[in-house]
């Protein structure tokens, strides 16, 4: 097949490329710097330079392509820019599928977020769990892309599927969630806050994409979670696989509700990515996902936790991330 794909520099539309050019389609995919273009082509892409907004080389690139992946978006816990997050993943969703659209492409896989269900605080939630809380700006602009990628699919004639991945780990991981992995793991007594996980490998999150398209229903959302952990459980993994000692500092999520307006300021003022008020909402709030629907539909399974731990250990020590 011929395949389009938005976000392909970044880590699952890289790993997606190299899924669907490892089964012989030609794949095309969105590029916004020079940097990006010569990722996906060495990836084995054909590069097309543009961002969200570029109608005209969008439609170019994807005219003949019998399905498209959607998974450009902006993965912020911290924005700098709250305005720019909600243009890229509500009106940049809306704006890519009128490109494919007009070039034509009858299929899209729409990457949202497990965040954009809303969930509330202690809900095991599903596709189907009403929403009731927003955390973070970034879980709100992804339920709002999400509705709005369906609508405009609705109105354009176009087939779209939605895959939901919860936090995605594995080898090549450093941004977002992975961070508070890597500064767990360069201290012997890391603080940490007893929440909720849950992870996908990245592995079985490209595989999810590619169950989505052969085989996921129009118009339906598909949760993508492996496992579901505490954060004390996840460090108990790492310990025994590394064989060191990791005796964690448990800080009271009660003690990081009352610290978020000192950490407003410091957002504000310091314009740190790395604390603010949403990060600590999201803490506290955690997330427990049942990706049964995944399983049944789509036929996935998912690799144990310890696989995932183990394998992105490696890669960051082989990385020189951790010692």
């Amino acid at each position: 097949m011929r395949v389009f794909v938005t976000g392909g520099s970044g880590l699952l539309g890289g790993n997606l490329i190299q899924a669907l050019v490892a089964r012989g389609d030609a794949v095309a995919a969105l590029a916004r710097s020079d940097v990006a273009a010569r990722r996906v082509a060495q990836l084995g892409a054909e590069p097309i330079r543009g961002d969200l907004f570029a109608h005209d080389a969008i439609a170019h690139g994807a005219r003949g392509a019998d399905l498209a992946f959607h998974v450009a978006g902006r993965n912020e816990t911290c924005p700098r820019d709250v305005a720019g997050l909600y243009r890229d993943n509500v009106d940049g969703a809306v704006a890519v599928i009128d490109a494919l659209a007009a070039a034509g492409v009858p299929r899209i896989v729409h990457t949202s977020s497990a965040a954009a269900i809303g969930e509330p605080e202690g809900v095991v939630a599903d596709e189907t769990t009403p929403p009731g809380t927003f955390p973070s700006d970034y879980a709100r602009s992804k339920h709002l892309g999400e509705a709005a990628a369906f609508a405009a699919a609705e109105r354009t004639g176009i087939d779209l599927v939605a895959v939901l991945p919860s936090s995605v780990q594995g080898p090549g991981r450093t941004g977002g969630s992975a961070k508070l992995l890597i500064q767990a793991l360069r201290s012997r007594r890391p603080l940490i806050v007893e929440t909720a996980l849950s992870i996908v490998d990245i592995d079985d999150c490209t595989a999810g994409h590619l169950a989505a398209a052969d085989r996921g229903v129009a118009g339906r959302r598909y949760l993508l979670n492996g496992s579901t952990a505490t954060a004390s459980q996840i460090l108990a993994l790492i310990a025994e696989t590394t064989g060191r000692s990791i005796r964690p500092i448990v800080v009271p999520g009660a003690l990081l509700r009352l610290g978020s307006p000192l950490a407003a300021v410091i957002h504000r003022l310091a314009g740190t990515s790395l604390v603010c008020p949403d990060l600590l909402r999201t803490l506290t709030h955690g997330h427990r996902f049942d990706a049964g629907r995944s399983e049944r539909e789509l036929g996935l399974t998912y690799r144990p936790l310890a696989d995932t731990i183990a394998r992105t250990l490696t890669w960051l020590r082989d990385e020189g991330l951790v010692d």
